[in-house]
């Protein structure tokens, strides 16, 4: 959705790609079609099945790029960025408030850890849409803490109003997967049972390959030996529903006096979240649940993050970190390990 999120999606270190070794087919029933674009500043591919070819091209593009006209903060008219120019609040739209809605109940469920106001920092930090010539000191991050907190913006009605003005809200980290979803239902929509739909990495399946009625296949890539080397695969998770996304922390990064400065932001103290994490797969029933868990959980941290999914069982995570000796590992939820051993 803009460049921040769709470079954080396409350059994560735990990138999602689907293995598309799916063949042109010529059942009687269903055929193969894929269409393949460039939008939201990154890439998008869909595979669905059917009888003909019910869903082209231009209608996706036209989908995505209404989506981005009310989400993208690197879209200068955006509603988004209008809500974040004004004063106290705008009328939105369904995208902006289904969104919104979605992120509150994130911030509520995480205690805080999960904040859509982050946007002045992000933007601070370098990894906004506006270009920084150097990272903020303790005085201007303390500048800024006044204008965090998703307590302060409310939905009403038709509404998205501001407790301060200051207040400019990024919904990059969610976006993408909602947009995945919004393809998803289009494609429900003519009929197609049987698809994938993957944005920047982002990606939503139903049904099976066609004709053979095999589960779909995804990569999940793991760091390489040398740390800017191109990943590798590590797993083959198979599944016939659902949505998977990705946070990682290491392809999206900056260096401060050879420190190492992540692009996830912790809104409580206005700092990049340190922890041993590098990357965190989400599965979830749909695409904005998944996508809007990955960050928060990367911000918690290992063991915060299973005492969280133990009480939140439509979630299943599957994470790569680095342990106290610095070796890297990876753990995975119950639920995760079926996908991977299915």
């Amino acid at each position: 959705m803009s460049n921040r999120k769709s470079i954080i999606v396409s350059c994560i270190l735990l990138g999602l790609f689907f293995f598309e070794s799916f063949k042109s087919t010529t059942s009687a029933t269903l055929n193969t079609f894929k269409i393949s674009g460039f939008a939201q500043g990154t890439s998008y591919h869909i595979t669905y099945y059917a009888e003909d070819s019910v869903v082209a091209k231009n209608q996706v593009d036209s989908l995505l790029d209404k989506i981005d006209s009310s989400l993208s903060v690197y879209k200068p008219y955006s509603l988004i960025n209008k809500f974040n120019r004004s004063k106290k609040g705008i009328e939105i739209d369904d995208y902006l408030r289904v969104v919104v809605h979605k992120s509150l109940e994130i911030f509520k469920n995480t205690g805080g850890v999960s904040d859509i106001t982050v946007y002045p920092l992000v933007n601070s930090w370098g990894f906004g849409p506006e270009k920084v010539s150097k990272m903020p000191d303790a005085a201007t991050i303390r500048s800024m803490m006044p204008c965090i907190g998703a307590s302060k913006i409310h939905l009403r009605g038709k509404f998205l109003l501001k407790d301060i003005s200051c207040l400019k809200i990024d919904i990059n980290g969610i976006a993408q997967g909602y947009s995945v979803d919004l393809v998803a239902n289009f494609l429900e929509g003519k009929g197609i049972q049987h698809y994938l739909v993957e944005i920047g990495g982002e990606l939503k399946i139903k049904g099976r390959r066609q004709p053979k009625g095999t589960m779909m296949q995804i990569g999940l890539e793991a760091p390489a030996p040398d740390f800017f080397d191109k990943p590798v695969v590590e797993k083959t998770i198979h599944l016939d529903q659902g949505a998977i996304t990705t946070s990682g922390n290491y392809r999206k990064y900056t260096m401060v006096r050879g420190k190492f400065i992540s692009h996830l932001i912790n809104p409580k103290t206005g700092y990049p979240f340190q922890n041993e994490l590098i990357s965190v797969t989400v599965w979830a029933k749909d695409a904005i649940t998944a996508d809007g868990y990955d960050n928060a959980l990367m911000g918690m941290g290992l063991n915060k993050s299973f005492s969280f999914l133990k009480q939140h069982k439509e979630l299943e995570a599957y994470f790569i970190y680095r342990d106290k000796q610095g070796v890297v590992k990876d753990t995975a939820t119950t639920g995760f390990y079926r996908l991977i051993n299915n």
